[in-house]
């Protein structure tokens, strides 16, 4: 007698039997792959949004340079007048370290655009004077006009910042503006762009300092000193500075670095990616349980076919094999749809808001395998107990 040929059941037998079946019940398979698709969706989505959002974070600190330092007068109890010395700038200029210096000198007015304007109604806008090197220091740009120039600063003209501009009405200089500043009516000649290591100038009107020695009798102690200093030597000259500022009382002067706010957010976005990254897990998770459960539901409905197959020469290796390739076909169909739709959202998302596109390899590579990992392990168990549903009581109980 010739001995049987065993039964062999190749891969791609395997899968092609398995899309059969899925075939055979669209509505559900669909359903299944789509709690896969929004978890990898969630993860690749998270990973190139934060990429691309860091990305340009980055970007902008390297732009507006991280060298910038801001001198205050210090606050709170034993602080002094909380003034800085009329000398200042001039004293920090000696130092060999520092690259630019500017300030801005506070002035007790309101800015309004017309003189009917009650004199409460300041709509939070203040109101500096500076030199023309202010916008140099600061890296910044003008969005309309010009800023302030030697010729200028003498004068009673204005440079509006871009959220004072919004508060006062000021879309376009032509025809020409005038504001109402302290009792006297002044020509706006520039707006500017935002500043983002100086959000408060954002706020403000500035004119030149010498205007605002001559028309509103301030004093040129500095509000506040910006100063460009060579990174090589940022940690050396911060050290010096706060005696070179006001030797009398280096202790009451304050000294920050305008960037570190914005690395900080850069490390606060880390945070909340994992926080992220978890919710997608768990969404991931949810869709991992969904497939387990109609592949728990298939072993019940498919006894017969299971029976059936069984007695015409299946082994229940067979069997394992064509309900895992089953689970890892619906998780492969979810991962692909859910790393596109993470693709795309990142996508979509990174062009609105002008940020350069990235979508790391890891977040990809990641999505496939996160997903075929979760159909494998959903699987496994409906696999096990398929393969070891008997014949005769499943041929019995069709």
């Amino acid at each position: 007698m010739a001995p049987v040929t065993p039964s062999r059941l190749r891969p791609w037998e395997a899968v092609r039997v398995g899309l059969r079946s899925l075939a055979a019940r669209k509505l559900r398979s669909v359903l299944s792959a789509l709690g896969i698709a929004i978890g990898i969706a969630s993860l690749v989505g998270v990973l190139g949004l934060s990429e691309s959002s860091k990305s340009a974070l980055l970007d902008q600190i390297s732009a507006l340079g991280t060298n910038l330092l801001t001198i205050e007068a210090g606050t709170g109890f034993g602080a002094g007048d909380a003034a800085l010395p009329e000398a200042a700038v001039a004293r920090v200029g000696r130092v060999a370290t520092v690259e630019a210096a500017s300030a801005v000198y506070s002035i007790d007015a309101g800015a309004y655009r017309n003189d009917l304007v009650p004199a409460d109604l300041t709509g939070g806008i203040q109101v500096f004077g500076t030199s023309p090197s202010l916008v140099r220091t600061l890296n910044g740009s003008v969005a309309h006009g010009s800023f302030l120039t030697e010729a200028t600063r003498v004068y009673p003209a204005a440079v509006v910042g871009s959220v004072a501009a919004e508060r006062l009405g000021i879309r376009s200089l032509d025809p020409p503006v005038m504001l109402y500043v302290g009792g006297r009516w002044v020509e706006v000649q520039g707006v500017l762009e935002p500043f983002a290591l100086a959000a408060d100038l954002d706020r403000a009107v500035l004119v030149g300092d010498a205007a605002a020695e001559r028309f509103y009798d301030v004093e040129l102690a500095p509000s506040r000193m910006y100063l460009r200093v060579d990174e090589d030597y940022l940690d050396e000259t911060r050290d010096v500075l706060g005696a070179t500022v006001d030797p009398e009382n280096p202790e009451e002067v304050q000294i920050s670095r305008p960037s570190d706010l914005l690395e900080a957010q850069a490390a606060a976005e880390s945070s909340f990616t994992g926080l992220f990254l978890g919710l997608g897990a768990v969404a991931l998770l949810v869709g991992g349980i969904g497939i387990a459960n109609v592949m728990v539901i298939g072993v019940v409905e498919r006894r017969g076919e299971i029976g059936l197959r069984r007695a015409i020469g299946a082994t229940r290796a067979h069997i394992r094999r064509q309900f895992l390739t089953e689970a890892l076909t619906l998780a492969f169909l979810g991962g692909t749809c859910g790393v596109l739709l993470g693709v795309a959202v990142t996508y979509g998302y990174s062009v609105v808001q002008g940020w350069r596109v990235i979508i790391p390899s890891v977040a990809l590579a990641g999505g496939f395998a996160a997903a075929l990992a979760i159909g494998a392990v959903a699987g496994l168990y409906p696999a096990i107990r398929a393969a070891r549903v008997s014949p005769t009581e499943a041929l019995r109980s069709s």
